[in-house]
């Protein structure tokens, strides 16, 4: 099994929850460093034995690797030990004197340190670890002026990751779907806002919007603002990011055009020179996105008109049972107008979210209401209690389940408690591989020890055993009454 950043920290005790959550903040950069410094980055955290072991690892998209291997949890090797080392206890950068051969390759090493200015600068336990940057140089070539801007980039933020300002606690967390990369586009500007310079992608996503100049020596501002229709609201944050004084991630959108831009402000010794603006075209992410949100109402809509249609069937079922003189046709349509309410629920239920995955606790604590108002039969008092938690599951096993349950409790308080006081307790447990529901009544027990044949328990065994895939058990309670007993398999459910 691989270990994770966390799984490693925690195992050498060493760094505090705060410590483990800033690394993982710098890990989740991992790949912007690898991009712009064109080599492998890796994250190392002291052992208890003074060593150190990698705990996270990056490798450029736009360059070789020299780790084909993942080298996460790996001892710190003795060519790179000194180096490590020398970071770690002084909180210096430090640099390979000479080449090192990985594997008959040459390599440059850099050994940075990893302060955590939460702590202070010059508290003992700033130093949390070490970021080492590992270059191939074995496919060494007359670098183009992007790979020089870009090492610049990287450079500027490993002195920021020695200074304990990279990365930024301000800097908002937010889905990776759709997150701008260098090799999407990168623009570098100064402490004034002017674009010093842009990448070919970074220049090709502004012409998309509109901007058929070149963006070097342009406030990026100014031309944001100039792309922007006056008619359309934009992103508050967004003068903030294009300015690269905030470390924020915003959209903007022209001509059917969606960019996702990044800012990361660059600073030296506590003082901003400037940013790094990361910006990418999602333009059909975010058509995906529309869809998506579109078709979740859409969906939520359809539930939210069958559980009004479902109530409708319940009310004309309750008023033609009212109006009818036989008591057996009279129960038939209340039972109906039961099982009718307890699809109606779980169909509200979905009508209320985006997703398609139910919180059943919730859906069972009104069906077990509604169950316990309507089933109560004449000098019958029935009290419930419900322990356990069922947990999430998909709709199209909510359904069932809750139907099957409604048929169970009412079997419990109109035929185990009929015409007495009792109790109906239903237990919920779940483990990974099961969901076990254990439905309990104080009642008379089974009539001479067998079930029922009626319509109630033939559709308990349907929904249950046909639907769910599981298994129902009818059996007598050592404290007197009935005790049923279901199993579901959880591989038929979505956990």
């Amino acid at each position: 099994m691989v270990s994770t950043l966390s799984d490693l920290a925690h195992a050498q005790g060493r760094l505090t929850d705060n410590d483990v959550e800033w690394l993982h903040r710098l890990a989740g950069d991992g790949q912007l460093l690898a991009d712009l410094s064109s080599a492998d980055i890796v994250v190392w955290i002291q052992t208890d034995d003074g060593s150190f072991i990698a705990v996270a690892h990056a490798r450029p998209s736009g360059a070789a690797t020299l780790f084909y291997r993942d080298i996460v949890g790996e001892r710190v090797r003795p060519q790179w030990r000194t180096q490590v080392q020398g970071a770690f206890e002084s909180a210096e950068i430090v640099d390979s004197s000479s080449p090192d051969w990985f594997e008959e390759t040459p390599t440059r090493v850099r050994a940075v340190p990893i302060v955590n200015e939460r702590h202070g600068r010059d508290h003992p336990a700033a130093v949390i670890g070490v970021v080492t940057r590992h270059t191939n140089l074995g496919e060494a070539r007359t670098p183009s002026r992007q790979q020089i801007t870009f090492d610049e980039c990287a450079n500027d933020i490993f002195r920021m990751i020695a200074d304990g300002s990279f990365p930024d606690p301000a800097a908002p967390t937010s889905p990776r779907r759709g997150a701008p990369r260098a090799s999407d586009g990168l623009i570098r500007i100064d402490v004034d806002g002017i674009t010093t310079f842009a990448s070919p992608n970074a220049l090709s996503a502004f012409n998309r919007m509109g901007f058929d100049d070149e963006l070097e020596g342009e406030s990026l501002a100014e031309v944001t603002t100039r792309l922007v229709p006056p008619s359309r609201q934009v992103d508050e944050s967004l003068p903030v990011v294009v300015t690269g004084r905030a470390p924020w991630r915003t959209d903007i959108e022209a001509r059917g055009v969606t960019v996702s831009l990044r800012a990361i402000p660059l600073k030296d010794h506590g003082t901003r020179i400037g940013a790094i603006v990361l910006c990418r075209d999602v333009s059909e992410l975010r058509h995906q996105e529309q869809e998506l949100i579109t078709k979740d109402a859409t969906i939520r809509e359809i539930h939210h008109r069958v559980k009004n249609n479902l109530q409708t069937v319940a009310s004309l079922l309750r008023i033609q049972a009212r109006r009818t003189h036989s008591d057996e046709a009279r129960d038939a349509l209340t039972q109906a107008m039961r099982r009718v309410d307890s699809i109606a629920v779980v169909h509200d239920t979905l009508a209320q979210g985006l997703t398609q995955k139910v919180d059943f606790d919730e859906v069972f604590h009104r069906v077990l209401k509604l169950v316990a108002e309507v089933a109560s039969a004449p000098n019958t008092r029935a009290r419930t209690q419900s322990t356990g938690r069922f947990g999430v599951l998909p709709s199209e096993y909510a359904t069932p389940l809750a139907l099957a349950l409604t048929e169970v409790v009412t079997n419990a308080v109109e035929h185990g408690l009929a015409g007495q006081e009792g109790m109906v307790t239903i237990d919920a447990h779940r483990t990974e591989e099961n969901l076990r529901v254990t439905v309990r009544d104080t009642g008379k027990g089974l009539p001479e020890g067998r079930i029922g044949q009626g319509l109630g328990t033939q559709i308990i065994r349907t929904l249950i055993q046909g639907e769910l895939s599981g298994s129902i058990e009818w059996r007598g309670s050592d404290g007197g009454g009935t005790e049923v007993v279901i199993d579901i398999p959880l591989r038929w459910l979505t956990k």
